[in-house]
């Protein structure tokens, strides 16, 4: 299958796969289905570019093997069919449906199709490179421009490793300005950056993409991230001169001990879930990117303790006022971080995004809103540690 699926053209991928699933596999058909931009509807790739015949992502057969990344096997009068996640390294692509005809489906074929879905995510990933297909699929309406450049300089909504499992989301995802995140993990570190946009449309999407360049430019020439919010602050102030400027955050986490280095450049907000105790963690607010030439950013340390569960949000989400006027992040924010104590993190930005729209009521969202929830578990044999 692996062979065949190198071999193949990247948008013919899935109709190769449906040939020897039918082929090779007894299988009677075979249907892809890929999540949205707002990680709420899985969307048939057989209906291009707009689908009609899209499915919850929450409470459908196939919501649930994306929601649990298990495999979900439903029985039905007249057939088997196999619901299959399609993921890589974490990040959740889509389900790949395999539907069998009543009596052909054996349970041993589970590992098989499961090996099947897993071949067909990382040649999605590839093929991205050279055809739009895939992505077409993945839009339940069309994107802005400004929403555009920003899903492109993301590097997925969820990742996992041992050490970690994370998971992010963007509202409204359609229509997203300038609000972003990034991570990259080497075989010591992780390096997480989660920035506040500023301004509207085109020139927050601009803003944005050229301090996450920057950024990602010093990371790979390996620098700290002291230096890496310095160098983008010199490309903001370049080119700005300091009419308009970018808050963020950026960590650098050590995957052997848990310890953390934190530059905190503005508004994004860092919250912990410790032991069922929720709290704002503090941090010494140094200038957004872009604001001044020649800032000079100094690190901050925390350690994290496996068990811990990180929340870092943007104003969009932490300053949203209920109707009675009450900010989300006085107590409602709280409720929402303990109610999802027990989803994993690529499904809890999704859920309090949706706990934050009951919070706004009515109201239509007035800025960006940006989740990313990080649980550290530790490398084998950490101990526990002081906080």
């Amino acid at each position: 299958m692996a062979r065949t699926l190198r071999d193949a053209a990247p948008h013919e991928l899935f109709e190769k796969v449906r040939e020897a699933l039918v082929r090779d596999h007894g299988a009677r058909s075979a249907e892809l289905l890929m999540a949205d931009y707002a990680s709420a509807r899985l969307q048939p790739v057989t209906a291009q570019p707009y689908t009609a015949e899209s499915v919850s992502a929450y409470n459908s057969p196939e919501g649930r093997a994306f929601g649990a990344q298990e495999p979900h096997v439903v029985a039905r009068e007249g057939g088997v069919t196999a619901h299959l996640p399609v993921s890589v390294r974490g990040d959740r692509l889509g389900v790949l449906s395999v539907h069998y005809a009543a009596g052909a489906y054996e349970p041993e074929a589970l590992g098989p199709l499961t090996d099947v879905a897993d071949a067909l995510a990382h040649e999605i990933l590839v093929a991205d490179r050279d055809t739009d297909f895939f992505l077409q699929a993945r839009r339940a309406k069309r994107l802005t421009l400004a929403a555009e450049m920003q899903w492109q300089l993301l590097p997925g909504r969820s990742c996992s490793r041992p050490e970690y499992d994370l998971g992010a989301q963007l509202e409204p995802a359609y229509a997203i300005y300038g609000d972003c995140f990034d991570w990259s993990a080497s075989a010591d570190h992780l390096t997480l950056t989660v920035n506040n946009g500023m301004g509207e449309g085109i020139d927050a999407a601009l803003l944005t993409s050229l301090a996450v360049s920057a950024m990602r430019n010093a990371r790979r020439a390996g620098l700290g991230i002291a230096d890496q919010a310095a160098l983008a602050d010199q490309a903001l102030y370049g080119q700005y001169r300091g009419r308009t400027h970018l808050a963020v955050l950026l960590l650098r986490i050590s995957l052997d001990t848990g310890e953390a280095e934190i530059v905190d450049a503005g508004s994004p907000r860092l919250w912990r879930l410790r032991e069922g105790t929720v709290e704002q963690i503090e941090l010494e607010a140094q200038l957004p990117l872009g604001m001044f030439e020649d800032t000079v950013y100094t690190c901050q340390r925390l350690r994290l303790l496996p068990g811990d569960r990180l929340f870092f949000l943007s104003d969009g989400v932490y300053d949203v006022l209920s109707p009675a006027g009450e900010r989300y992040s006085l107590n409602a924010l709280g409720r929402a971080v303990l109610n999802t104590r027990l989803l994993p993190p690529s499904q809890v930005p999704r859920a309090l995004l949706e706990e934050l729209a009951g919070h706004r009521g009515a109201g239509e969202a007035t800025d960006d809103a940006m989740v990313l929830c990080l649980d550290w578990h530790g490398r084998p044999g950490e101990g526990p540690g002081e906080p």
